[in-house]
């Protein structure tokens, strides 16, 4: 009965110092935009999506002056029908591109994230727009780690 009660206390002592740290929690965040706009991999990252964006859209230019020039209606509609899956092709191509670019950023500043966190013994590192009140601003560190 003696063992009962003291592990029922030890336990009970464990309970207490584990909500004990929890309200220590120590909370970092970061402006998410701030780092994409200092972080120069994002900024290239933006000019080449960029570019490959421009080169659509001239390459439909072009199609269309194309499309003017041709006689038959026969000539035309196999035209619309190569063009069109021509324009999907490369329409995909830059979606992945710019969904592939995006993550390769994301992962870059989610480890800087986590590297600034452990340093700083933060317990979460979350963005400034879910934070209300508190918290430790960590942007200029996780900027500093991407350089």
């Amino acid at each position: 009965m003696k063992n009962l009660k003291l592990m029922s206390l030890i336990i009970g002592a464990g309970l207490i110092m584990g909500i004990g740290s929890v309200a220590k929690a120590e909370v970092g965040y970061i402006d998410y935009q701030r780092i994409i706009d200092s972080y120069p991999a994002a900024q290239q990252a933006l000019k080449e999506i960029d570019a490959k964006g421009l080169e659509l859209q001239q390459y439909m230019l072009e199609k269309e002056k194309q499309y003017k020039n041709l006689g038959t209606p026969l000539q035309k509609q196999n035209f619309e029908s190569q063009t069109q899956n021509e324009f999907k092709s490369r329409q995909d191509a830059l979606m992945k591109l710019q969904q592939d670019k995006q993550n390769q950023i994301q992962t870059q500043i989610q480890n800087a994230a986590r590297a600034v966190m452990v340093a700083q013994k933060l317990d979460a590192v979350l963005s400034d727009q879910v934070v209300f009140v508190g918290g430790v601003d960590i942007t200029e560190q996780v900027i500093q780690k991407l350089k």
